[in-house]
């Protein structure tokens, strides 16, 4: 008899943690939102991407050939106004020309290969950027291709819509407690949702006058670029006082 009592005492005795976990207070209520945030800033820069393009027989010739317009294409561009470290490569590439061929089927001959240099230009007059883009179509080496408006701090559009996250987060938090007839307790989790990165090229107004010789290409700039950010945040949830 005394056996079987020493017996079962350890056996409670093993199992106590057990049954004292399943005692422990419950988790604390929490209040789980998801806020977003958007800003728009005025950019302070505009990028104008032209082509220079030559062919040749020969990939040497090509690129020699290409390489000679280049440099009449950057005089030109220096000659409105932009310095030379405000343009750059953007990408260069020679490569065979394409097989062309008319409406009935006979091949066009061309050269058999063509260089293709992209230029960069950067500028700040941002109401000149049609001027600009109505010299380049006058020009006769290089082809407009597109123009993208930026800010110098990118950080700067994405970290204002962080914060304007954060504020819609805890709007909505407060709205939800108020309702439920309950108080926010301690913020207990920030996890962070996605950012915009900086746009390159952001919705924009944009009409190209393409006749030979015009003066001016009607570009209007945005009036701002947009960011946008996401952010999930926590609360315990805390009796009204």
């Amino acid at each position: 008899m005394r056996l079987v009592t020493l017996a079962a005492l350890a056996a409670l005795a093993l199992a106590s943690p057990a049954l004292a976990q399943t005692d422990a207070a419950p988790r604390q209520p929490t209040i789980s939102v998801v806020g977003t945030g958007e800003v728009e800033l005025k950019p302070n820069f505009a990028r104008v991407f032209v082509t220079v393009a030559t062919q040749a027989d020969t990939v040497a010739q090509a690129a020699s050939q290409n390489r000679a317009a280049t440099e009449r294409v950057l005089a030109r561009i220096e000659g409105l106004g932009i310095k030379r470290e405000d343009i750059q490569t953007s990408n260069f590439q020679v490569f065979q020309t394409p097989q062309q061929y008319t409406p009935d089927g006979k091949e066009v001959k061309a050269p058999k290969f063509s260089a293709n240099h992209q230029l960069r230009i950067t500028t700040r007059d941002l109401d000149g950027v049609g001027r600009l883009a109505g010299e380049i179509l006058a020009s006769g080496d290089m082809t407009f291709q597109s123009v993208t408006w930026g800010l110098d701090r990118q950080e700067e559009g994405a970290d204002k819509a962080r914060e304007a996250a954060v504020r819609d987060a805890r709007r909505q938090a407060e709205v939800y407690a108020s309702a439920a007839g309950v108080s926010l307790g301690r913020l207990i989790e920030i996890r962070d949702g996605s950012a915009q990165p900086f746009e390159p090229q952001p919705e924009m107004r944009m009409q190209m006058a393409m006749s030979k010789g015009a003066e001016a290409v009607p570009i209007v700039p945005p009036a701002s670029i947009r960011y946008t950010a996401s952010v999930q945040l926590v609360w315990e949830m805390a009796q009204r006082p």
